[in-house]
């Protein structure tokens, strides 16, 4: 899509100086929004090496078109129709991200030999930490941490390109349906039509109490309490000390890997034969993602080495329910821990 263009009455000198030609200027200018346009990103896309990808060619486009900037929004909503449009044109060309439940059905069985599927393009995880403080917006129906939460991104996966971004600027940033038409170039008419559709479709695969809300109703010391838990049990290759914190209806999946599994004596079979026996030892540090509580996981192959570090191998994200865990996304991949502020090894 091409570069917008908008009208906007400002009396800020940092935009007369970016419409001259100020790189500094424009700079500044972006600096306080880039947070809250980089999960933006992330919501649509459902990767945060995509929502990088996007966004710096979102700006690069605010940037080619900021002489023009002239009109009738702020600069954030201006901002947000050059984000939004980025990120449907990189929709397009990348497809949609999945996860290994929408693949197929669960293994009833451990599978020891499980190869990564590097042709499907994967969902990722979020960062807590580089999201925005604060409420999206006054009108939203999401929180910050709501809309990051891996069944609402996962979803959105589910619905094409025009119905996303109609969401995530209604439910999420609180924009108007006339307001998001002018973003997307269209009818109030179609986003409203836009809208029904994609909240039928996320009505079907969204929980009805997000984690935020399960997070209040259990409190922060049982949330943490779960989180060191798991990371305790990997350590110590402790299959009863998980079985401890697992609901009935368990599930664990791992991508890139396709199999998944479900039901809680499936799961801890699982964990005995692979993940607490034959991986080597474990390292783990407990942080958040996508509004959830996670262990990042570090993996030395050779127990009885010494000298061997344990490198990144892992973020495990956790979903909660009824003060157990319901959910474990084991997202296998080292580079993701850097982009969470970790290190990428540990003595």
């Amino acid at each position: 899509m091409g570069e917008v263009t908008t009208r906007v009455a400002t009396e800020d000198p940092d935009l007369e100086r970016a419409k001259a030609g100020d790189d500094a200027a424009f700079s500044r200018l972006v600096e306080p929004l880039r947070r809250e346009l980089h999960a933006h990103c992330y919501r649509m896309l459902g990767s945060i090496h995509d929502a990088d990808d996007a966004l710096q060619d979102a700006l690069l486009r605010a940037w080619r078109g900021i002489a023009r900037f002239e009109g009738r929004s702020s600069l954030r909503s201006w901002l947000y129709t050059v984000v939004t449009r980025s990120c449907l044109d990189t929709a397009e060309r990348r497809g949609k991200r999945a996860l290994p439940v929408d693949l197929g059905p669960a293994s009833d069985h451990a599978v020891l030999q499980d190869t990564p599927l590097t042709e499907v393009a994967w969902l990722g995880p979020y960062p807590d930490s580089a999201l925005a403080d604060g409420p999206s917006a006054p009108d939203a129906h999401y929180e910050q941490r709501e809309a990051v939460e891996l069944a609402f991104v996962a979803a959105c996966q589910h619905l094409p390109g025009n119905q996303r971004a109609a969401l995530v600027l209604f439910e999420v940033l609180g924009y108007s349906a006339a307001e998001i038409a002018g973003i997307m170039d269209t009818s109030t008419a179609s986003v409203n039509s836009a809208l029904q559709r994609a909240r039928s479709v996320v009505a079907t695969r969204v929980p009805e109490r997000t984690q935020q809300q399960t997070a209040r109703e259990v409190g922060d010391p049982r949330v943490r309490e779960l989180a060191i838990g798991y990371a305790d049990a990997l350590e110590r290759g402790d299959p009863d000390a998980l079985v401890a914190l697992l609901t009935e209806d368990v599930t664990w999946s791992m991508p890139p890997l396709a199999n998944w599994y479900t039901g809680r004596d499936v799961v801890v079979d699982f964990a005995r034969q692979v993940p607490l026996s034959t991986c080597g030892s474990w390292r783990t540090l407990v942080t958040s993602a996508n509004g959830q509580p996670a262990v990042a996981a570090y993996r030395k192959v050779n127990r009885d080495d010494p000298t061997a570090r344990h490198t990144a191998w892992s973020i495990n994200v956790l979903t909660l329910r009824d003060g157990l865990i319901a959910e474990i996304t084991s997202f296998l991949d080292p580079d993701l821990l850097p982009l969470f502020g970790l290190p990428s090894s540990l003595p």
